[in-house]
């Protein structure tokens, strides 16, 4: 079968086709026939900076749509032929994948393959900011990093169906700004991007960020208050705006490292002033520690795409030989929406 794999840390070009041999699902686990991988941020540093690499060579993905092929021992619920969607430890940029049969899910009656592959790592990430960690409530505010990716599309939709009063995004550009408004927020902050270089198992790896230049227009937004809720994917100084961006008892959740910056850290003088809170999450993590935690979850995020409530364009789609034209267009943060890999 063939598989895109990385055997060194690098740019896109590091991204090569190889034929390699088909996994076989151990206890607990599945194969699947992929018919659509979706391409995450996370795909990008595990190729530049070995992020939740365990060794090399390596075939990043984390998500894909298929086909059930063949079911290891002790599996349950689902069967071979069945259409289903499935998060991954890695190994997504295939012809078939195994994952674990708690991440394996049936695809939502109306929901095709295309679209089934945008849903295992964005929807369950956006409805657990929203709802579960984030806890909005109606009449609340929210701030969304990145509000014109597949996340923040997601969230934007998911916040306006909660009630908030008022959902915001920071964006790098115009172009994002419009999508962005085009999708649930009612306000977006165009914030330019800067260069952040941080090395990682020893490649060096420069990525455009968000400035944190928006703290200024938040609060005039808002006029003067700040907002309720702040989801954070970038880290490092945007962290930082975004914790000042906050209401008395605020809450700031925090799900990535786009920056690659060093890990965040707060304590009693950033918090104890207006009793402010932060947490954090990270679907990948949550799938290891609390497999039915995330299975719940993921079903009533498929649930709100089954009902209408949240749509997630597909703004790109490549053929898995053009694995790396996917992470270029990435990579060069003028993407929206989702980007897929076209497998079979």
């Amino acid at each position: 079968m063939r598989a895109v794999q990385v055997q060194e840390y690098g740019g896109p070009e590091v991204l090569r086709t190889v034929e390699t041999e088909v996994p076989e699902p151990g206890p607990g686990q599945v194969s699947v026939d992929v018919a659509y991988t979706g391409v995450n941020f996370a795909d990008l540093k595990a190729r530049g900076e070995g992020y939740r690499v365990p060794s090399l060579p390596f075939v990043p993905g984390l998500e894909v749509s298929g086909r059930v092929r063949a079911l290891g021992e002790g599996v349950s619920g689902v069967e071979v032929g069945q259409e289903v969607a499935a998060l991954t430890n890695g190994g997504a940029y295939a012809d078939v994948v195994v994952a674990d049969a708690t991440t394996v899910f049936p695809l939502p009656s109306g929901v095709d393959l295309r679209t089934a592959a945008t849903l295992p790592t964005v929807l369950p990430t956006a409805y657990a900011l929203v709802h579960a960690v984030g806890r909005l409530q109606p009449g609340e505010t929210v701030l969304v990093q990145g509000a014109a990716g597949g996340v923040g599309t997601a969230v934007g939709q998911l916040a306006k169906a909660a009630g908030a009063s008022g959902v915001f995004g920071v964006v790098s550009g115009a172009a994002k700004a419009k999508y962005a408004l085009d999708h649930g927020y009612d306000d977006v902050f165009v914030a330019p991007s800067t260069n952040s270089t941080a090395s990682t198992n020893s490649t060096n790896s420069t990525a455009s960020t968000v400035s944190a230049g928006f703290v200024d227009e938040v609060r005039a937004a808002t006029g003067g208050r700040g907002v309720d809720l702040a989801l954070d994917p970038v880290g490092g100084e945007t962290f930082r705006a975004s914790l000042a961006s906050l209401v008395v008892f605020g809450r700031l959740v925090s799900f990535g490292n786009a920056s690659s910056a060093e890990p965040w850290r707060v304590g009693q003088p950033e918090l104890y002033p207006t009793g402010l809170s932060v947490s954090g999450f990270s679907i990948l993590t949550l799938a290891q520690t609390a497999p039915d935690a995330l299975r719940a979850l993921t079903e009533q995020a498929f649930a709100a795409v089954a009902e209408g409530v949240v749509s997630l364009p597909v703004t790109a789609e490549f053929p898995l030989e053009e694995a790396s034209e996917a992470h270029r267009l990435m990579g060069g943060r003028t993407s929206t929406g989702k980007l897929l890999l076209r497998v079979a």
